[in-house]
């Protein structure tokens, strides 16, 4: 790290770090692991990626919205497999890399299935306005591209907070929405940089693509995850008691 930033002399790989070299010290921890996880996420998304753009080639509602229901039930397995990667790698959850992804495959998938159709189903209601836009005779005004950024911000804040519910605790899925609800009151400005975060990162790969193609292999899903997650943890942990409750797993030596 130090060939990009100055180091801190203070700087303690083996001590949990706080700021900037929190950031640093989970990177340079849990970036092999978090990179696999966001290559088997991108893999989980190709049949919802592929079902949005047949949808959009062929001008068809219809093709769309079941192509995004069922590919978003099919990525969502592998999106709760990256959240609780990310979410080990937090809290310094000490269980090995391939443990850790098929305990999430077996705790998970079945409670993912639901919010990846929503989700599923946003994406691809999403990415149908904007190519409306993208076909209108009269360009859209400022206030409907705002209020489209808005909503599309909203449901990214909405994720950064229903995912984690998912992956770290059993819950119905009416508990997680009112804890989504309440946390987003509580939190509003902090949840809001997390969903920026998402919404800048979904920006450059949208605004400079192709290109951000060969960005992809190496930030994947898991670099947005990991930055707005880091955003929100301290905050999570403080309300829901995370580390409290995950701490009689790996007791301390």
């Amino acid at each position: 790290m130090g060939l990009f930033v100055r180091e801190d002399p203070g700087y303690n790989e083996n001590i949990r770090q706080t700021g900037f070299n929190r950031y640093k010290q989970l990177l340079a921890l849990r970036f092999g692991q978090w990179w696999k996880a966001g290559m088997a996420a991108l893999a989980g998304f190709i049949p919802l990626t592929a079902g949005i753009a047949c949808a959009i080639l062929t001008s068809s509602v219809l093709v769309l919205i079941p192509c995004s229901i069922l590919g978003g039930m099919i990525a969502g397995p592998f999106l709760a497999g990256l959240y609780d990667a990310v979410l080990r790698g937090l809290r310094d959850d000490p269980l090995p890399w391939k443990e850790a992804w098929s305990r999430a495959w077996r705790q998970n998938w079945r409670e993912s299935l639901l919010p990846g159709a929503a989700m599923g189903l946003m994406a691809g209601l999403y990415a149908f306005m904007a190519m409306l836009f993208w076909w209108a005779e009269v360009p859209p005004s400022l206030g409907t591209v705002a209020l489209y950024l808005f909503s599309l911000l909203l449901v990214l804040a909405a994720n950064t907070l229903l995912w984690p519910q998912l992956v770290l605790f059993q819950q119905s899925p009416s508990a997680r929405l009112r804890n989504a609800a309440l946390f987003l009151v509580k939190r509003f400005w902090r949840v809001m940089g997390a969903g920026l975060v998402q919404l800048a990162y979904l920006a450059v790969l949208v605004l400079f693509a192709p290109w951000t193609v060969f960005l992809l292999p190496v930030t994947g899903m898991w670099y947005a995850v990991f930055l707005s997650q880091l955003l929100i943890y301290r905050q999570l942990d403080e309300d829901f008691h995370i580390e409290e409750s995950f701490a009689g797993q790996f007791p301390a030596k």
